[in-house]
């Protein structure tokens, strides 16, 4: 043990350093840390909901939605491959859940059941198909398995956790936490945010944009009764007054899934609007069919909803339109948040907010600061009366430790809640186990009759086993709490899972350098400990 080498000096001494130089601007008031360069503001602890106050949703994802869909994408698919393949069919339907359609030659139905079933994927490593495909006679019909169906909810819901981070993350609020709750929910908590109707109007647009063109000919009876021709749908018309429909082309020119960009903008008239680019694919089929329909007019539809329905005045090429309607400069905003960062593949309700003000948050702080200077100071007494010396050694082990977990969790912008400061004040008081088993244990090789640095070495070596042998039980139990548990039971786990570590790194490795310079320099003739 009093061979501690100096390189391994220098390597602790450098790491509690580092630790120590990123828990810095976790302490320093708003104002100071502005001043700092932007990589150094970076690094550091924010506070969770319980502690900086926000807002939080619950989403519930309308699940027939997703079924709907997945009808409609390979309805589009199957025609494509049908026509290239050069397979006439008829009598589409979704209804009932299915997809099925006529082939127009008996002769080619197998041909046509052998392309349909090409489309049918499986599902990652378990082999099982999405669809169950069915032919009798010249019908075949499609429908989603079970595990097809869950697996697009699966899907659905990753991509809509996806798609809410980056709208919120847009609006410059930083660490959101966004966890999914079962299958088909998500929770969404935003500290600092005090406005739930601002954030319920973000998130929960399904941002769903389409270009379609107008059916023609149709007539005033036929929009009413909701019996749009064939090939056509029927939507709500927002620029025609309440109660207004419009009918159009249920194949779309442009979808949301072309937009390469958009921002608030202003029309001609001076009115908030939105302006959207296209990618190069959408350009070009933009361009392709304002140049075959001029003079005819094309729905701009929102969610559904036909907001704006002008007329093709001339051949758009630039790649660019502007989406005009009842807008106010914030909701033109939201609206172009929600087309940039991608639409939502699912509806999603809210079903719980709540809001938690900041003085329940300094509240919490406060009490949670006290609590942990008193477990502290209570800790340090108890060590320095009863080991002396070593309790001193111990002293700046656990200030180091509580440095060092503020600078680990700074450094991977961790989020503390309340339940993260419990863990610290646990971690605080269970650090010192350490201490006392090595303390203990070099007191116990002095009774049996060994020498000063025997007792010392023995001390640390046996120890060392218990330790790392109770540490490791103690990790297991919080990575289980962190993999199994959600919100404030895994901010739990994460302050006790960095806490035991920077524990063990400051009782076996710190001290036992402190230990081995004091022995090296002072040469005792005698240990009281």
């Amino acid at each position: 043990m009093l061979s501690f080498p100096r390189w391994k000096v220098w390597g602790i001494s450098l790491i509690c350093l580092v630790c120590v130089l990123m828990a810095v601007p976790s302490f320093l008031p708003a104002d100071a840390r502005a001043q700092l360069p932007g990589w150094v503001q970076a690094v550091r602890i924010n506070l969770g909901l319980d502690l900086a106050g926000g807002s939080q949703l619950l989403l519930e994802a309308e699940i027939g939605d997703v079924a709907r869909q997945r009808l409609e994408a390979m309805e589009d698919g199957l025609r494509r491959e049908m026509r290239r393949s050069g397979l006439a069919i008829a009598e589409v339907s979704t209804s009932g859940d299915q997809l099925s359609f006529l082939v127009r030659n008996p002769a080619q139905a197998a041909e046509a059941e052998q392309t349909t079933r090409a489309q049918v994927q499986t599902i990652g490593f378990t082999g099982q198909p999405e669809w169950e495909v069915r032919r009798t006679g010249n019908r075949i019909a499609m429908r989603q398995t079970r595990a097809g169906i869950s697996n697009s909810i699966d899907q659905a819901m990753a991509v809509a956790r996806e798609v809410i981070d980056r709208r919120i993350n847009a609006l410059g609020t930083l660490e959101p936490t966004i966890l999914r709750q079962g299958s088909s929910r998500i929770m969404v908590q935003v500290p600092g945010l005090q406005d739930p109707e601002a954030l319920k109007a973000l998130i929960g647009r399904t941002a769903r944009l389409e270009f379609k063109l107008v059916c023609e000919g149709v007539t005033a009876e036929q929009l009413q009764s909701g019996r749009a021709p064939v090939g056509c749908q029927i939507l709500p018309y927002a620029e025609g007054g309440e109660g207004a429909r419009i009918a159009v082309r249920r194949r779309a020119i442009i979808t949301g899934d072309q937009v390469a960009d958009a921002y608030q903008d202003y029309n001609e008239q001076g009115q908030p609007a939105v302006t959207v680019s296209f990618d190069s694919v959408g350009s070009r089929r933009f361009a392709r069919v304002t140049q075959e329909n001029v003079n005819k007019p094309f729905a701009i539809i929102l969610d559904n909803v036909a907001i704006s329905a002008p007329n093709i005045l001339m051949p758009i090429l630039g790649g660019t339109a502007s989406i005009s309607g009842s807008f106010t400069v914030e909701t033109a905003n939201q609206l172009a948040i929600s087309l940039r960062s991608g639409r939502l593949p699912v509806e999603l309700h809210v079903i719980e907010e709540r809001t938690v003000g900041p003085e329940l948050g300094r509240e919490s702080i406060r009490k949670g600061v006290i609590a942990s200077i008193v477990a502290t100071l209570a800790v340090i007494a108890f060590m320095l009366i009863t080991y002396g010396r070593f309790g001193v050694y111990t002293t700046i082990g656990l200030i180091l430790n509580a440095l060092m977990i503020i600078g680990v969790m700074a450094f991977f912008n961790a989020t503390l809640t309340l339940p993260g400061i419990a863990g610290f004040v646990l971690t605080i008081g269970a650090a010192v186990d350490a201490n006392v088993l090595i303390n203990e244990r070099i007191r116990e090789e002095q009774r049996r009759g060994r020498k000063l640095h025997d007792a010392l070495e023995s001390g640390y070596r046996e120890a060392s086993t218990a330790i790392f042998d109770a540490n490791i039980t103690n990790v297991i139990a919080a990575a289980l709490m962190f993999y199994f548990g959600s919100g404030p039971i895994r901010g739990f786990a994460v302050v006790l899972i960095i806490g035991i570590v920077t524990s063990v790194f400051t009782a076996v490795n710190v001290t036992r350098m402190f230990v081995a310079l004091w022995v090296r320099r002072a040469r005792p003739k005698e240990l009281h400990i």
